[in-house]
This record gives structure tokens, C-alpha cells and sequence, in this order.
């Protein structure tokens, strides 16, 4: 289907997370390369520190976030992106009084994901 809607997309909450639940716009029986993922981080929700075999691009839709990368952190909110490459400890921090949400581009690979705290 080259065309949806975002509100057709059931959410599904992310165990490891916090208030945080995720829909999965185009996934891999959609498209061969990558899946598009839609986070939505409630105030005060989050992830923990954890890693992924799989690298990701991350655009902010909305909201403001501290997000640790490595042994780096950052205050981020709408209109930026990030990179976390692939075996890179990061976490999220929901901050303010709306949601953080962003779009999570990854390749259609076999993830592990480990969490680390």
C-alpha cells in the first residue's frame, strides 16, 4: 500500500520504555530496505540505556528530549536529527510538558536489542 494514514496504525507500548509507545508506519512485508517507526514518549517517559545491531536516523517531530548518545548528551526538540550508529549505547528522557515524538528510520535487519541498565 504506497498510501495510509498514520491514525490507521495501531500503537503498540515498548516493554523496555517508559510511558512510550511506538507504531510502525512502514515496516518490512511494505518495503525491502527500511521501516519507518513513529515514537511517542509521554512527559517523563523514556528508554534506557540500551544498544541495537541496526543503526537509526531520527527526525523530531515534536516535543524536547535530553537523548544520550555514547557518552554524549543532548538537548533535542522539534525539527532536529540524529544519528546513532549501530552498537551505540542511547537512551531517551521526555522532557516538558508535551509529548516527545519522532520518526526512526532502520534498515530491515535482524536486530538485537540489549539493555544495558
Amino acid at each position: 500500500m504506497p498510501i495510509k494514514r498514520a491514525g490507521s496504525v495501531a500503537t503498540q507500548t515498548v516493554e523496555a520504555g517508559t510511558d512510550t509507545e511506538r507504531q510502525v508506519l512502514i515496516g518490512p512485508e511494505e518495503a525491502p530496505n527500511f521501516a519507518l517507526r513513529r515514537f511517542i514518549m509521554q512527559p517523563g517517559g523514556g528508554m534506557p540505556r540500551h544498544t541495537n545491531a541496526v543503526e537509526h536516523e531520527q527526525y523530531v517531530l515534536r516535543g524536547r528530549a535530553r537523548v544520550g548518545i555514547g557518552d554524549e548528551v543532548f538537548e533535542v526538540q522539534a525539527n532536529d536529527v540524529l544519528y546513532i550508529p549501530a552498537g551505540t549505547p542511547h537512551w531517551y528522557e521526555a522532557e516538558g510538558e508535551e509529548p516527545f515524538e519522532f520518526l526512526c528510520v532502520v534498515p530491515n535487519a535482524p536486530d538485537n536489542i540489549e539493555i544495558l541498565d
